[in-house]
């Protein structure tokens, strides 16, 4: 990755309870990192330093500033939230925590709208423990969606060679079929089409789409939504020049290694799409939120309270998510 015009990149710190502050002191740790964008980390720089000094991480230097007149172009800058320290215990999320991942989290996203930083990488949150006022929405897709008045967005994993987008997304599974319209899927599948040829320069994208019931539906007899609903959308979509193809059975899908066939695949709900990505990226996979007029990307893992604060947290994702952010960014600029 050649050194060019340097972004300004958001990053939100997360329930600093969880490895949220860990996965970003260590991916900062290499400083050639910094030659590719001018990061923003909104927080708490008491909460960074007591990380710092509890990992060992003492080679982690970082600009502590208030606002945003105050950012240094060749350092980690940490701009804090809130007025006053927060106390907290890593594993243990309190009300605190959740109201300082809430602050920075708005911050950063006014930010992003008023142009200070170019993009969001978002640490990850516990997304009970943050509600409150600013912030009533099941994660940080739907945040984002309404806060930059998208029509529409798309929950998108994308590690090497996987791509993964879900239709429904933090929805409860017995609403999923209820949910699930031949109108929703165009426009989702309309939504993936459109950024894998913006965010990922793929002029013709080949996309597969999988089944909602078991065995793809085999034939009506374990459920008609394939028959009813996905085929004919399918159809629709092909006989416009998409390349469009399934439904296929999720499992076989999977375990054949099939999605190396497509440049990404569409999965119906949540765990259908992220179980097989996670199983298969864990380590490297980030979670990009396509459709929005702004580029927002994290790590594909959550808080993992069980392990915070024990140096055990590996920064290789959330080190992917804020390169996938600065692709895209180029991507989208024509570089």
């Amino acid at each position: 990755m050649e050194q060019r015009t340097k972004p300004r990149i958001g990053i939100t710190i997360g329930d600093i309870s969880g490895i949220g502050p860990e996965v970003i002191l260590k991916t900062f740790l290499d400083n050639r990192v910094l030659h590719y964008c001018t990061p923003v980390v909104y927080g708490s720089a008491a909460a960074i330093n007591k990380y710092r000094k509890l990992l060992n991480l003492e080679g982690f230097n970082f600009h502590s500033i208030t606002a945003f007149d105050q950012l240094h172009p060749k350092k980690v800058n940490v701009l804090t939230c809130v007025p006053e320290d927060v106390e907290f215990t890593p594993g243990v999320p309190t009300p605190a925590t959740g109201a300082l991942a809430r602050a920075a989290l708005l911050q950063a996203a006014q930010d992003l709208k008023d142009g200070h930083i170019q993009a969001v990488v978002t640490a990850p949150i516990d997304k009970d423990n943050t509600q409150g006022e600013g912030f009533q929405f099941p994660g940080h897709t739907e945040f984002f969606t309404t806060h930059f008045n998208a029509p529409e967005s798309l929950m998108f994993l994308v590690s090497e060679g996987l791509r993964v987008a879900t239709v429904t997304g933090h929805l409860p599974l017995k609403e999923v079929a209820g949910t699930l319209t031949p109108e929703l899927l165009i426009r989702k599948l309309t939504i993936l089409d459109s950024s894998l040829r913006r965010d990922f320069g793929i002029q013709k994208p080949k996309i597969a789409v999988l089944g909602l019931n078991p065995h793809a539906g085999e034939n009506g007899l374990l459920g008609t939504e394939e028959t009813e609903m996905v085929v004919p959308v399918i159809e629709q979509l092909r006989n416009k020049g998409n390349l469009v193809f399934g439904p296929f059975p999720a499992d076989g899908f999977f375990g054949t290694r099939s999605y190396k066939k497509f440049d990404a695949t569409l999965a119906l709900y949540h765990d259908q799409g992220l179980i097989p990505f996670k199983t298969l990226a864990f380590e490297t996979g980030v979670n990009f939120t396509a459709g929005l007029p702004v580029v927002r990307t994290s790590p594909d893992h959550g808080t993992a309270y069980d392990i915070a604060g024990q140096n055990k947290a590996d920064e290789t994702s959330f080190r992917e998510a804020l390169f996938t952010a600065i692709d895209i960014l180029r991507a989208r600029a024509g570089a």
